[in-house]
């Protein structure tokens, strides 16, 4: 962000734009374009690049060549994005009608980040999902669901063996993340994903046994794609997997 946006940003400048004030909070440090795009997963690409290039040609932002992308880091805590009032506002009835899915479904999906995801053109077989998950019981479960629905698994029972299936397997097409583990927590490990080039765009829905607005509230803010409540059924888990990759469904 340059001198003038930084200060269009902090001024809350009515004359410039929403569009502009919603990514000018994104750019207070250094933010690839794919972190922009994870984070406004709501609008068109094609919609966020056109953002970027007037921002630039305004000089309210600069952009320079990529550098080399930083480590992932799990251990530390992240702050919440900062939102425009519009967005905080969006967030709040968003939250509202999470829990009261997750509490009559099980399950809620952000339909408008879903909406401009582009479908995956894998099928389930050659879909890998990684789910991290430290109850040995519901790994299990979920192993064997996922399974069972014709996905390719892989899993991870801390912050620590996510990190490290990162790094030597690679990014998995979808992730299925615990919101409490043994050494790490869930929306900090979402905050990492979300801030790296690499992971910005990967699916992501959170596992969790509470249905805690604030909870709910962080992870809408963050960039989740959905929550599960545990327990859940195998038919829930493939439907959730299915609508997040935009998978054609199973023929009966």
């Amino acid at each position: 962000m340059s001198d003038y946006g930084r200060q269009a940003w902090k001024s809350e400048d009515p004359s410039v734009p929403t569009a502009y004030r919603r990514i000018l909070g994104m750019l207070d440090t250094d933010t690839h374009s794919d972190v922009i795009r994870g984070y406004l997963r709501r609008y068109p690409d094609a919609l966020i690049f056109e953002w970027l290039a007037e921002l630039e040609e305004l000089g309210l932002a600069e952009s320079h060549p990529s550098e080399q992308e930083h480590d992932l880091d799990f251990t530390g805590s992240f702050p919440l994005p900062r939102l425009i009032a519009e967005d905080q506002a969006r967030v709040a009835r968003d939250t509202v009608a999470a829990g009261g899915a997750l509490q009559r479904k099980g399950v809620y999906l952000a339909a408008d980040r879903l909406k401009h995801r582009p479908a995956s053109r894998k099928t389930p077989a050659d879909t890998t999902v990684l789910i991290v998950e430290d109850d040995p019981d519901q790994l299990i479960l979920a192993d064997l669901r996922a399974k069972l629905a014709g996905f390719m698994v892989r899993t991870a029972g801390s912050a620590t063996a996510l990190h490290d299936a990162l790094a030597t397997q690679g990014s998995p097409d979808v992730l299925l993340l615990d919101v409490m583990l043994p050494d790490g927590d869930g929306f900090d490990i979402l905050a990492s994903l979300r801030q790296h080039r690499a992971y910005a765009l990967l699916p992501i829905v959170m596992l969790t046994v509470k249905d805690d607005p604030n909870d709910i509230r962080k992870g809408l803010t963050l960039g989740a794609d959905g929550y599960v409540t545990k327990p859940y059924s195998k038919q829930l888990l493939a439907d959730t997997l299915r609508q997040v990759l935009k998978l054609e469904p199973p023929a009966r």
